[in-house]
């Protein structure tokens, strides 16, 4: 998958997609199931704090190798494998392409209900709850220690929360994002501004996005998302950097329609029609405004850092004309990301080689893919603030490398590196909620005499509604 595709926007599969992909899913995603074919012909401890027994023979079915149009990753991929053999001759990694999307709704779906997802297969942020509704993961709770993982301790606990239910740990995170301040370096100069201090408050924002708006020509100051579901996403960021909820603590009632609500509707109100910086064209999606932005016609929008990667690999564009600041009023900013999760019923065996190739090839600052180096050496982009899930000693050392690899400017993200914002997950029934939240956004954006509270209003009552079914 592209790492950069909107992150939340994967939903429920309806049950006639389900079986209709169900064989499918066998195909594609493997078949192994650790009651059938665990391999385990040496036995090994069942105890979860004894080492993986190196007479145990384990075969690891794994999502996500890179196909083989990816030549520089599956490349990195393969040298990953034959180091991570030299320590563990008696696992076989068995790595399996996906067309396409990595995780495609549909086929992820499917793959759970079949119970025919890899024994280690990739999940998002989201997706842990449809998980364990299908009983799909074991709990690796016993088997994640200091001594499995030694930069446990590092990992950010809001990451792992998220991997978390009832204290127990189902999965490992791989990478993550927050969101933040995109800007466009060269227009921000043409403006007059200063591209190495982003606007930090939305005052900040909207006197900004005038100054760019005033270059002429077809250029936006400020960018917003309003349909397929990315409006209510980024109306859920803006309420979390500004230290407001979208749903209540409990989960059951909305929390957005309040005085901060109303404020930051109103915001996007004064922005799109009194100070006309948000461009006439609205009812956009993910892809849209990256393409503005790409062309030098947008400013600003709030993004997460890969969507750089997206411009410059998809689009044309220069690392060295985007920066990035932290999400304006700085309280909290939505975050998301990706993890691999372990097919419940897996041996012990099977678990303890899983989270040894998980450490090696995700969680170790400079190896699999914190090797910068060789990252450079393969042509592959390095310098993004992302993934951004260690802290402390393992964070300093991740930031030496990677700095000393850079591939792209990486002082134009020094304001968004320098001012780390906490980050806080999305909401119970992001989709369904952000559909609803939609209406809001492209009901001020397209309608200059929108009622900001009636819209909230009708919102509240419909995510309401949402909540109570779950």
């Amino acid at each position: 998958m592209r790492s950069s595709w909107f992150r939340p926007a994967r939903r429920a599969t309806a049950a006639a997609l389900v079986s209709a992909l169900a064989l499918a899913a066998l195909t594609a995603c493997g078949t192994s199931s650790s009651a059938d074919n665990d391999n385990n012909a040496g036995g090994g401890s069942s105890d979860p704090t004894a080492p993986l027994d190196p007479k145990a023979k384990v075969t690891l079915t794994i999502d996500c190798m890179p196909p083989a149009a990816k030549k520089a990753e599956l490349k990195e991929w393969k040298e990953d494998v034959a180091t991570f053999n030299k320590k563990y001759p008696n696992v076989t990694i068995d790595g399996k392409s996906t067309p396409g999307q990595c995780e495609e709704p549909a086929r992820f779906t499917a793959a759970l209900k079949a119970k025919s997802q890899p024994d280690v297969f990739y999940t998002y942020f989201t997706d842990l709850q449809q998980v364990l509704d299908n009983d799909g993961a074991a709990d690796i709770s016993a088997y994640v220690t200091d001594k499995t993982v030694p930069a446990l301790a590092d990992i950010d606990s809001n990451v792992l929360d998220v991997l978390k239910k009832d204290g127990k740990l189902y999965g490992l995170p791989t990478s993550n994002y927050r969101m933040g301040l995109l800007v466009n370096r060269k227009l921000f100069t043409q403006a007059g501004l200063d591209p190495n201090k982003p606007p930090a408050t939305w005052d900040e924002v909207r006197s900004a996005a005038k100054a760019v708006a005033g270059l002429g020509k077809g250029v936006s100051g400020y960018g917003e998302y309003s349909a397929q579901n990315t409006g209510g996403w980024h109306y859920t960021a803006t309420m979390y950097g500004m230290g407001g909820e979208v749903v209540s603590a409990d989960g059951t009632k909305a929390a957005f329609n309040t005085d901060l609500g109303k404020e930051i509707v109103q915001n996007l109100h004064d922005m799109r029609w009194t100070d006309n910086s948000m461009g006439q064209t609205q009812l956009l999606k993910w892809g849209d405004l990256q393409k503005q932005m790409a062309a030098d016609k947008l400013g600003m929008f709030l993004a997460a850092p890969d969507d750089i990667t997206y411009m410059v690999q998809q689009l044309g564009a220069d690392y060295a004309n985007f920066g990035m600041g932290p999400i304006p009023g700085g309280k909290a900013t939505l975050f998301g990301g990706n993890d691999y999760m372990i097919k419940k019923g897996s041996s012990p065996d099977k678990i303890k080689a899983a989270i040894a190739w998980l450490n090696f090839k995700t969680l170790t600052p400079g190896k699999g893919q914190f090797d910068y180096a060789r990252s450079k050496a393969d042509g592959l982009p390095v310098g993004l603030p992302q993934p951004a899930f260690f802290t402390g000693a393992s964070k300093t050392e991740d930031d030496q490398l990677k700095a000393a690899s850079a591939t792209m400017p990486v002082e134009n993200f020094r304001a968004f590196m320098d001012n780390p914002v906490p980050g806080k997950a999305e909401p119970p029934k992001a989709q369904e909620i952000y559909k609803v939240l939609d209406n809001v956004m492209s009901g001020v954006l397209t309608n200059k005499n929108a009622d900001a509270a009636k819209l909230l209003s009708t919102a509240e009552t419909q995510v309401n509604q949402v909540l109570a079914n779950q």
